[in-house]
């Protein structure tokens, strides 16, 4: 009787979960989380679309902080009301001797938050998140800029003086320096979206002298604190903006509907491969928010049909996924996480 019993869960189980067409065929029962995991990978493993996490999350009541994981951590696939549910069972809670009865008691589990595993691999992106920029197309209007390198050098790097001419009216310690990137015009309606500021790196501000011909402006003496390119003359300097990554974003589709396209990627190039970042031309004014995953569609090519005598156009086909991890007012960042086919600036983006 008790196989039967046992036999009959398990056929329940195994018909829920070919009910359920979030769920991926091969998705294991229990998961234990890794060093080096991120939640998009652990997604893929239980369900089709790794994007439909949240749909299927359990908050566990009696777990702190239910939405950070950890290495250790286990993740199970429950069924709660017919519906399949993930849950997490925290890793192994430390114990400790009691000095007053040498009895083993259970102690406090401390885990450093910045230990729990990201959504999506944030070593990939961090430098881009934290400096690059899209900016006003008028933003570097009357900026200072690099005006020498110490010993009148053309090339500085970090940890060498560079002097830079403009208005310090503020005189803030720090200032990031950029390169003016391309303005970008939407494809379809020709409006100006903004501007790339380019990172190039920092600089700590140690002294200003007055600016003998020019009212209002100095020579600042600087130190290059960091750099991702060598510094040119003319570079210009911004004030710091700093941005912290988080841990963990919470992938999902968007409510509304996205009909975009990819407008450029890091460095100029066109062609696009996984874990790349690419700016697109939709933004927080289109509702697009960090944690939203988009489909990329490579363009349908229009032919020739020969015998009707006209052109036809091909359908676009799905080529990749993203996820948004910076929004702007008319643009934002994403990160390229699939991709089944090369991917090109122009190509589409859309709801998954």
């Amino acid at each position: 009787m008790k196989k039967t019993v046992l036999g009959i869960a398990a056929l329940l189980v195994a018909t829920l979960a070919s009910a359920d067409d979030r769920l991926n065929p091969q998705h294991p029962d229990v998961y234990t989380v890794k060093s080096g995991d991120t939640l998009w990978d652990i997604s893929s493993y239980f369900l089709r679309d790794p994007w439909v996490w949240p749909e299927i999350w359990y908050v566990n009541p009696q777990v702190q902080n239910p939405h950070l994981i950890y290495p250790g951590d286990q993740l199970r696939l429950i069924y709660i009301d017919g519906q399949p549910r993930l849950t997490v069972d925290r890793g192994p809670t430390p114990y400790r001797l009691s000095p007053d009865s040498n009895r083993l008691s259970p102690g406090v589990r401390r885990q450093d938050l910045s230990t729990a595993i990201p959504a999506i691999p944030l070593d990939a992106i961090n430098a881009f998140l934290s400096q690059t920029r899209i900016v006003d197309p008028n933003a570097f209007d009357g900026t200072p800029y690099i005006i020498s390198g110490e010993g009148e050098r053309l090339l500085v790097g970090t940890g060498e003086t560079v002097y830079a001419r403009g208005d310090f009216a503020d005189a803030l310690p720090a200032y990031g320096i950029y390169r003016p990137g391309p303005v970008y015009r939407d494809p379809q309606t020709k409006e100006i979206l903004g501007r790339q500021a380019l990172d190039v790196g920092s600089v700590d501000l140690y002294q200003l002298d007055e600016d003998e011909k020019r009212n209002n402006w100095a020579i600042a003496t600087m130190e290059v604190t960091r750099t991702s390119r060598e510094v040119r003359l003319e570079d210009r300097l911004l004030p710091v903006e700093e941005r912290a990554i988080a841990a963990l974003f919470q992938p999902g589709a968007p409510a509304m509907e996205v009909d975009g396209e990819i407008m450029a990627v890091e460095d100029g190039v066109s062609q696009i491969a996984k874990y790349d970042v690419v700016a697109l031309n939709r933004g927080a004014r289109e509702g697009l928010q960090p944690g939203h995953v988009l489909a990329i569609y490579k363009r349908g090519a229009t032919v020739r049909d020969r015998l009707a005598r006209d052109a036809v156009k091909l359908p676009d086909e799905r080529a990749g996924f993203m996820m948004v991890f910076r929004s702007f007012e008319k643009m934002s960042l994403a990160l390229v996480l699939e991709s089944d086919k090369a991917l090109a600036v122009g190509d589409l983006i859309r709801n998954p």
